[in-house]
């Protein structure tokens, strides 16, 4: 008798313990598409979020890493309704290279740092203890934070081309970086990292990444090109293969590009709606540069100022429409300006900037008004609790890290916590947004 009472007992425990685990999984509410719009909780998702492409590396307990700053931070986006951010997973190695992000996530093909991958698992844990999530891209098209190039590098395609070195100019960076994508080993080695990543399981939590709200989406690149009008074919290849690859690992999360739109696709808008179109890839990205794009000049902002807005109004409208044809949501993932006269120090005049936060943002409520499909955006970039080093230009290793990255001047593109007049254009719109209680 006790034999058959201690049996069912043991069986309604496993019954309780099967339940437990399902409702841990199946009632994790993961942001959506639906109908052209993002979803989560059964509501729509607008937002105006932030690039923060440092938080994994910041929430590491190695050189770099300060976890009470990423608290604070943390803490002071959430309080403003940024409670999205771009993120990249890790930089390649080696470390220690001038002007490319140290310490590196990928030491070589295969061997990861373990305190880099335990500062991704601190950080999402911190994301979702504050119901916030992450756009976590996975490689860098560029070269400062090593990226696709270094794959070559490791492959036996030569030294590694850093533009910033005054041996290499930027025709030898982009002829050297197209090669990755008719590159079967970098790919396939990309791949098996790739799978590494998105099947990995929280160090601190517990939980699958698989099975984790705080991730919005997995992110194949940060602004992945072709390189040259040639190399379309190669190009849309991987993303295909990549996208595909991510589904079949993941089928709770959304994937997108980071492609920054026309301007990353060789001029081609055709392209852009190309790799958009593809059924693995569930939402539109684009950048914008203005500075970079050479549509403004802030020695002449009066004047060079307004004809970039009417360069920037056409980006959106013709993105917008690829958009709406494929029916999937757009987001505005990267665009930023300089502090007045380009100064980089904290207090110093951001009138331009915040004409064309605003701007941008309009852009955005408009877009949501008429129900299109332009339902976010992540401007570039949050600068955290930090300020620029007097003296000194550029990033070096053991710096804390800021939202410019090692190759820009630091204090170039980031917004403070002390630039209130941009944080309060910034809290407007996710207040309308539904971003702030």
């Amino acid at each position: 008798m006790n034999k058959i009472f201690l049996f069912a007992l043991s069986i309604q425990l496993v019954l309780i313990l099967m339940v437990g685990c399902k409702t841990q999984t199946d009632n994790v509410e993961f942001i959506s598409v639906q109908n052209g719009k993002f979803i989560k909780n059964g509501q729509a998702y607008n937002y105006i979020g932030a690039n923060y492409w440092y938080g994994a590396s910041l929430a590491a307990d190695t050189v770099g890493g300060d976890r009470e700053r990423l608290a604070k931070e943390l803490d002071f986006l959430k309080e403003n309704g940024i409670d999205n951010l771009r993120v990249s997973v890790g930089a390649e190695g080696p470390d220690n290279q001038p002007f490319r992000v140290t310490p590196a996530l990928v030491k070589e093909p295969g061997v990861y740092s373990p305190k880099l991958l335990e500062g991704l698992d601190y950080l999402l844990n911190e994301l979702q203890k504050r119901d916030m999530c992450a756009i976590l891209y996975l490689t860098n098209n560029w070269e400062w934070s090593g990226g696709m190039a270094q794959y070559l590098n490791w492959n036996g395609y030569g030294e590694f081309v850093n533009p910033n070195l005054e041996q290499y100019s930027w025709d030898d960076f982009y002829n050297y970086q197209k090669q990755f994508y008719s590159c079967d080993t970098c790919i396939q080695q990309v791949n098996q990292y790739i799978e590494y990543i998105v099947t990995r399981t929280n160090t601190v939590n517990g939980l699958k990444y698989t099975n984790d709200p705080s991730i919005m989406a997995w992110e194949l690149a940060n602004e992945p090109r072709p390189m040259a009008e040639d190399n379309f074919e190669p190009f849309t290849k991987w993303v295909k293969e990549t996208s595909e690859l991510i589904k079949s690992l993941d089928q709770n999360h959304l994937v997108t590009t980071g492609n920054e739109g026309e301007k990353g696709c060789s001029e081609s808008l055709d392209l852009f709606e190309t790799i958009h179109a593809l059924p693995s890839i569930d939402y539109l990205t684009f950048h914008i540069w203005i500075k970079n794009w050479s549509w403004y000049n802030h020695e002449q902002a009066d004047s060079t100022f307004p004809i970039a807005l009417q360069q920037v109004q056409k980006y959106i409208d013709d993105h917008m429409a690829v958009a709406q044809k494929l029916n999937k949501p757009l987001v505005l993932e990267e665009f930023g300006i300089a502090r007045d006269n380009e100064l980089f120090e904290v207090g110093t005049p951001v009138t331009y900037r915040d004409k064309y936060y605003d701007y941008a943002f309009g852009q955005i409520s408009k877009s949501i008004e008429a129900g299109k499909n332009l339902v976010g955006a992540n401007f570039w970039t949050f600068g955290g609790f930090t300020h620029p080093i007097s003296g000194q230009i550029y990033w070096k290793a053991g710096d804390p890290y800021s939202g410019d990255p090692p190759q820009e001047e630091q204090g170039l593109n980031s917004v403070y916590p002390e630039d209130t007049s941009t944080i309060d254009i910034i809290r407007k719109y996710n207040k309308q947004f539904n971003r702030i209680p």
